[in-house]
């Protein structure tokens, strides 16, 4: 981990960010108060991430349970989804990966840049 601010900036000027690796946040249960909570601190934690990211990784298990529609997004969660929208308009790339508890369409990989 790098604790030097200095050494941080420099890197980051030079081009040099991270990849990020996310997982399990199972938003929907097992309440939505909870889940709120859970939501709150991802959307925090990628906000705080988002100057130092070049790629983030989310490998499954956002939501619960997700049914993919073509032209709209299922109610709730939208602080997360918008957050994952302004890092991608940043031009960190995101990749998605659905997986068994998420239910969803034919993708299995979402590219989002």
């Amino acid at each position: 981990m790098i604790t030097d601010n200095r050494l941080l900036t420099k890197l980051i000027s030079e081009g040099l960010k991270k990849v990020y690796f996310l997982s399990d946040f199972h938003l929907g249960v097992p309440s939505y108060a909870e889940s709120l909570k859970r939501e709150k601190r991802a959307v925090q934690f990628l906000d705080e991430i988002k100057n130092t990211a070049s790629e983030i990784f989310i490998v499954g298990d956002i939501f619960d349970f997700w049914f993919e529609y073509k032209y709209v997004v299922p109610k709730g969660f939208v602080r997360l989804l918008g957050k994952l929208a302004e890092l991608s308009d940043a031009g960190i790339r995101l990749s998605i990966f659905l997986w068994a508890t998420m239910i969803c369409g034919s993708r299995i990989i979402l590219n989002w840049n």
